[in-house]
């Protein structure tokens, strides 16, 4: 008989006090244990994390709702579980929650190693390149940042922008270019939606003579028409990020792909519901020449395993996904997962630690 039970841990950031997100000291993450009564040493984990001011489902509510999904799996007494039997446990409104589970069925389907895919990604064979990501602080701060990032071998940078005067972003992309072309260093940046629509052609004029790869959700989600017209004569290629969140209708996700028509869409499994959410979106993206990439919502290293290895199967060569986040927190949970010269790597063989550890 299957048994689903949860355990919690205080993730404690480590970001340094010059940072915008300087003033969160934690991120609270629930661990789902999935195992049977025959092989109670093999057990699944997955995590669930909402993140405040993004996830749909951060909140009072959720506690009870971890505790009422694990009470109510093990009253019905599961002697299997596969991932089409997620969405009936949990429903939409849970989308960590569902990430969790799912990542927990993987887990232990797959005898509770930590390897959920069968990919050159979870078997230490490839690794997959990544953006560093540069945080949002004082103009000094970020400069110090950008110089580590690229010292430590990044062929991709992702800056966030909107928190500091316009001009002094222009001139901190004017450093980074002045140090590295194009041709050495794809930029990335995301402004998390900060610029009112009516500035925004203006502001994407100017920032395109840094020959940016993309820009990430340039004006605040829930504003169709504006951005539609954005994707349509913007000389930056547009990424939607939070503008995917709430939309968990199959059919309306297509509708808003097929209106908006952006260069790139950005995926958060822990925001969208799971991986077979996050794969729904892909299969929508490619339909439509779309391009993609997925990214860590600051999980734990379990979520950020689970992340990293769905995103290892696909063919992603030299794209960069948004997976460095490994070192954010004073007490993460240890994992084999590695960063270096700009790449994510994951050994099998490493050890693990369990969240009940801390």
């Amino acid at each position: 008989m299957l048994h689903l039970r949860f355990s919690q841990r205080a993730l404690r950031f480590n970001f340094p006090a010059r940072t915008s997100r300087g003033s969160l000291a934690e991120h609270v993450a629930w661990y789902l244990h999935l195992s049977s009564t025959e092989a109670p040493e093999v057990v699944g984990l997955g995590e669930a994390a909402p993140l405040a001011g993004l996830s749909p489902d951060f909140g009072p509510a959720f506690p009870a709702a971890v505790a009422s999904l694990c009470a109510r799996f093990n009253a019905v007494g599961y002697s299997q579980l596969t991932l089409s039997d997620v969405p009936a446990l949990v429903g939409s409104e849970w989308p960590a929650l569902r990430f969790a589970l799912e990542t927990a069925v993987l887990d232990w389907t797959a005898g509770g190693q930590h390897q959920l895919y069968a990919n050159a990604f979870s078997f230490g064979q490839a690794p997959l390149p990544i953006n560093g990501l540069v945080w949002m602080g004082d103009a000094a701060f970020m400069r110090e940042q950008i110089s580590q990032k690229l010292a430590a071998g990044y062929s991709c940078l992702k800056l966030k922008i909107g928190g500091l005067d316009f001009a002094t972003e222009l001139n901190l992309l004017a450093e980074i270019r002045a140090v590295a072309g194009p041709e050495r260093l794809v930029l990335r940046v995301d402004a998390n939606g900060a610029f009112a629509p009516a500035d925004a052609p203006d502001k994407l004029a100017r920032l395109a003579q840094f020959a940016l790869h993309s820009i990430e959700q340039p004006i605040a989600a829930g504003q169709g028409a504006q951005l539609r017209t954005l994707c349509q004569s913007s000389p930056v290629p547009i990424a939607l990020d939070e503008e995917l969140i709430s939309i968990t209708d199959p059919a309306g996700q297509a509708a808003l792909l097929d209106s908006i028509t952006p260069a790139y869409i950005v995926l958060k499994p822990t925001l969208l519901g799971g991986h077979a959410a996050t794969r729904h979106w892909i299969a929508l993206a490619r339909e439509r020449g779309i391009g993609w990439w997925m990214t860590s919502a600051l999980e734990s290293n379990v979520g950020l395993n689970a992340v990293a290895q769905l995103a290892g199967e696909y063919e992603v060569d030299d794209f960069a996904q948004g997976l460095g986040t490994g070192q954010l927190y004073l007490n993460n949970v240890a994992a084999p997962l590695h960063v270096a010269g700009g790449e994510l790597r994951y050994e099998p063989s490493g050890a693990w630690d369990q969240p009940d550890n801390l």
